[in-house]
């Protein structure tokens, strides 16, 4: 089986969903499962809307994670943080569902999702979730990179 087939986004017309596109992900096979290795996405342009007022939030989100059988498409996975765009979600809200959807279409060994939002109001958040799967090495992980983790590292590494 290609790697590449089942991709539907790469090198086809662009299509923006208008709101919440979770269909839009797409996975391929990792060519190197035997290895431990971290991937890192870095989305400086992600945006949503306060599901209260309405007015834009902007943020930069990191993905970080380690694979297992399924690795997420890039394509994909900037089309669907698009889709928030449009989408009433509460900062920590959005880092977390974007971490089930990773989580449901990969099946990773650990995954990490970081908010950075811009400050509204005086006021910035940096909403972090975690997920490593159950009864492994990467369960641990998870448990002890949330009890250490520390904004200001991701303020230095932006």
């Amino acid at each position: 089986m290609s790697s590449i087939e089942g991709l539907s986004h790469l090198g086809s017309k662009t299509e923006y969903k208008d709101n919440y596109a979770p269909e839009v992900l797409e996975a391929f096979e990792n060519k190197h499962q035997d290895n431990d290795y971290w991937v890192t996405f870095n989305c400086p342009e992600f945006t949503s809307l306060c599901p209260i007022t309405g007015q834009p939030d902007f943020a930069t989100i990191h993905i970080n994670y380690i694979p297992d059988v399924k690795m997420v498409e890039s394509k994909s996975l900037k089309l669907y943080l698009f889709s928030f765009r449009n989408h009433g979600a509460f900062h920590e809200d959005c880092v977390n569902i974007i971490m089930k959807d990773l989580v449901s279409l990969m099946d990773p060994r650990y995954i990490e999702v970081i908010g950075v939002f811009t400050p509204r109001g005086g006021i910035s958040i940096y909403p972090y979730c975690n997920y490593g799967r159950s009864g492994t090495m990467y369960e641990m992980m998870a448990k002890e990179r949330l009890l250490k983790y520390y904004p200001q590292y991701i303020m230095n590494n932006k």
